[in-house]
């Protein structure tokens, strides 16, 4: 297992959470890191990805202003920090590791088993 996401839970709305994903060293090193979401009965979904040198990030417009991606290269973690979780922020959350900064689910290879985030 070269993924494994922690930190989520349930979380009344408005309230805040944080994501940490632990990466192999070769993947965290080699590759931009997504994190993505999955609703029940909704495709999965690019939420925000950084570049390896953390110079470059995207977000999907639904959570700007909101989260916020980041990574510890001495840790080999991404972190999602998620403030003001509404409902519709309800979801699997799943880190990855891909290629390029990308949006697009089909442009990483590398994915983790997710982390249930429930916002009531």
């Amino acid at each position: 297992v070269q993924l494994v996401e922690s930190g989520g839970g349930s979380v009344q709305a408005e309230g805040s959470l944080r994501l940490s994903c632990a990466a192999s060293g070769y993947i965290f090193n080699n590759h931009c890191m997504g994190w993505f979401r999955q609703a029940p009965g909704k495709e999965r979904e690019g939420v925000a990805v950084i570049s390896t040198g953390s110079d470059n990030t995207n977000y999907v417009d639904s959570v700007k202003g909101r989260f916020t991606i980041s990574r510890d290269n001495a840790k080999n973690t991404p972190y999602l920090q998620m403030n003001s979780l509404q409902a519709e922020d309800t979801a699997m959350y799943y880190c990855a590791a891909g290629g390029a900064i990308s949006l697009r689910v089909g442009a990483y290879n590398y994915w983790g088993q997710g982390t249930q985030v429930t916002v009531s």
